[in-house]
């Protein structure tokens, strides 16, 4: 038998379970092979109390006291959210137990997070972290104390809009079986409570301004037209279950959101896809539902997909293989926004007007100086002072002399001082050439940069090109064929890692912040990408074509020999340790990328030494480099190099010298918050 101490001292020892304030929880195998002396000492309790090896399967382990509980989900394998059937529990101090039984309960205590609870290894542990994922994207967990019980679970869940099929979340419209054989389509329709998620990029990319037509090809009950209609945007939407009337009609933008997934024959999919093609007048937006081959495994395969146990059909894509298809089918190129969503343009100005803003970079430039006075133009300039800072913000912004609709106060300007070549003179005499050969070469590259990405998308040649293009083309290139000639030299570049490695050298020295690993990798906020050299600015948007945008991602690794790029994301970046939540690895010459979620909060590894990837001038900084020093030397590491701990060692070294995190200080563990 464990003393009181012991006892104590192997829970806390414990690095994996679902580890909360009061107690830690796990699967009875998982404690067996992570400590076999608390597994032997519960199983002792259990033969003590006479309960069966088969009516318990949990363990919970308290960290208050000298005492723990034997429990029996007997679903814990078979139900997403497996609700308690008894529960034994045991104070070994006082010696006596308590036995509550949920037999004939409708609402039983049920478990989140089943991933927790064992090993990583464990054939079930990526199924278990799909559902928590899903859980959260829900916004499921955000008030835990909602969710304890079966009762209050449920209808949290309905509250939200959601359905557990197969374990999986799923807004569905429709609960109800149906013994008929076909698939049962309609089942499939989500109900929304808000923009779904390509509605929202659509949102964010200024595509629901109210200036496009928009269409939702299988819109579902028609949640998202609802929204869109409410806030005066031209939106019409047909569903074959649930909008049968609704006339299939042209617009701007065409929405075919989560379609292609639920369609279970391969013709009519295309027909679909090509369908809703035909109806684009400007942009067609594409979203499926990612998953991978261990996921998908464990359902009943049909055709290309899988049967649910509600009879639905599903047809769970990864991200080169949409794409692929996409591209296929129409013969168009199929732009990633997000995993799982793309864009594909008809209008091939708009797609490039929507790339260059991609790919162009944001500016804040200094605003004039007041002149001093005796010089004539000077005073010209002081005198109209408002205009002049105005026209010097926009040939800044432009890299250029701007034309009559890029800024509305031409013909002022004309009228006081003649032509904009010579206000430009007057304004570079005043404010020197540093500021405008920056903005030169910047627009020169972006340029540069837009052209190379459509040539790694091997998208078709533009026909027509937007005029501000043109007048770009003209003034920094001459000719369009000059640009493409050197968009595609800089491409081929990307393949040469000499060259690679000096421009990551040559970043480290002149980015504000970056960790550069020799011969290796180059790590740097994402912030500062479009700072990078032109050649890893292309680089990364290479990689950047087949995931997306950066929302959730903090960090970029540049891969320098072998092609790969990694995008990490951590749980509050702010944070002086923050913590691994999600790592994209991206590799470029296969077109493939691979997703890596860290669910499990307590094997989230910590990035240490924070500070190297930030700015000196940016908030706390001074602190989070102290900060790092203190760590590094309590560590025995160093605070000027990436280190790769595991969250159990970071845990166990914190552990070993009594101390814990509190801000951006580190104090001993008997100090109070």
């Amino acid at each position: 038998m464990l003393s009181a101490t012991e006892f104590q001292r192997d829970v806390e020892a414990l690095s994996i379970g679902k580890k909360l304030p009061e107690a830690v929880y796990l699967h009875r195998d998982t404690l067996e092979a992570s400590n076999p002396r608390l597994f032997n000492f519960a199983k002792a309790v259990s033969q003590a109390l006479k309960v069966e090896d088969e009516h318990w399967n949990i363990v919970k382990l308290s960290r208050r006291q000298f005492g723990l509980s034997l429990l029996h989900y007997p679903t814990f394998f078979s139900e997403a959210y497996p609700g308690l059937v008894k529960s034994i529990s045991v104070d070994l101090t006082k010696l006596t137990h308590k036995i509550v039984n949920y037999t004939d309960s409708d609402n039983p205590p049920i478990l989140h997070r089943k991933e927790l609870f064992i090993l990583p290894e464990h054939p079930q542990f990526n199924t278990f972290r799909t559902i928590t994922i899903e859980g959260e994207t829900a916004g499921l967990y955000e008030n835990t104390h909602l969710i304890g019980f079966k009762a209050s679970w449920e209808a949290h869940i309905t509250k939200h809009g959601y359905v557990l099929v197969d374990g999986r979340l799923f807004r569905a419209s429709m609960l109800q079986d149906n013994e008929s054989l076909s698939i049962d389509r309609h089942k499939t329709a989500l109900v929304r409570h808000s923009l779904s998620a390509p509605m929202k990029f659509l949102a964010k990319h200024g595509f629901l301004s109210g200036n496009y037509s928009v269409f939702d090809y299988g819109c579902g009950r028609g949640d998202d037209l609802r929204e869109l209609q409410c806030h005066g945007l031209d939106a019409l939407g047909w569903d074959p279950n649930h909008f049968p009337e609704g006339d299939k009609s042209p617009a701007d933008i065409v929405n075919l959101g989560f379609v292609l997934n639920v369609i279970e024959d391969k013709h009519e999919r295309l027909e679909a896809l090509l369908e809703a093609w035909e109806l684009t007048q400007r942009l067609m937006v594409v979203s499926v539902m990612l998953a991978n081959d261990e996921f998908i495994a464990q359902f009943t395969p049909f055709r290309d997909g899988v049967i649910t146990s509600r009879n639905t059909f599903q047809k769970y894509y990864q991200q080169a293989e949409i794409k692929s298809f996409i591209e296929r089918t129409l013969d168009e190129s199929a732009i990633a926004v997000a995993p799982g969503i793309f864009y594909i343009f008809k209008d091939k100005v708009e797609e490039q007007q929507f790339l260059s803003r991609r790919y162009r970079r944001d500016k804040q430039w200094k605003q004039l100086t007041r002149p001093t006075q005796g010089d004539k133009a000077r005073l010209l300039v002081a005198k109209h002072q408002a205009l002049f800072t105005a026209f010097w913000q926009t040939v800044l912004d432009l890299g250029r002399l701007p034309q009559m609709d890029e800024f509305e106060q031409l013909t002022d300007l004309k009228t006081i001082v003649g032509t904009p070549a010579k206000a430009l003179r007057i304004l570079l005499e005043i404010e020197g050439r540093e500021e405008y050969n920056q903005a030169v070469e910047q627009h020169t590259q972006d340029l540069l940069l837009f052209f190379a990405m459509a040539q790694f998308e091997k998208r078709k040649p533009y026909t027509r090109l937007p005029e501000n293009i043109k007048r770009d083309i003209k003034v920094f290139f001459g000719e369009p064929q000059t640009a493409l000639t050197q968009a595609s030299e800089l491409l081929f570049s990307i393949a040469n890692t000499a060259a690679i490695e000096q421009a990551c050298n040559e970043a480290h020295k002149l980015l504000p912040a970056s960790l550069l690993n020799p011969k290796h990798s180059l790590i740097l906020h994402k912030k500062f990408i479009t700072s990078l050299p032109l050649l890893l600015r292309v680089y990364v948007g290479a990689g950047l074509q087949l995931y997306g945008e950066l929302d959730d991602i903090d960090l970029i690794k540049i891969h320098i020999t072998s092609g790969k790029l990694t995008l990490t994301g951590y749980d509050d970046f702010e944070k002086a340790v923050p913590f691994l939540r999600e790592r994209v690895k991206i590799k470029m010459a296969e077109q493939e990328i691979d997703f890596f979620d860290y669910i499990n909060e307590a094997k989230r590894p910590p990035l240490l030494n924070r500070s190297l990837y930030l700015h000196q001038d940016s908030d706390h900084f001074h602190k989070q480099q102290s900060f790092d020093k203190r760590l590094a030397k309590l560590f025995g590491t160093t605070d000027t190099e990436e280190i790769l701990m595991s969250r159990a060692k970071f845990e166990q070294a914190l552990s070993e010298t009594s101390k814990r995190i509190q801000g951006f200080q580190i104090v001993n563990v008997n100090v109070s918050h």
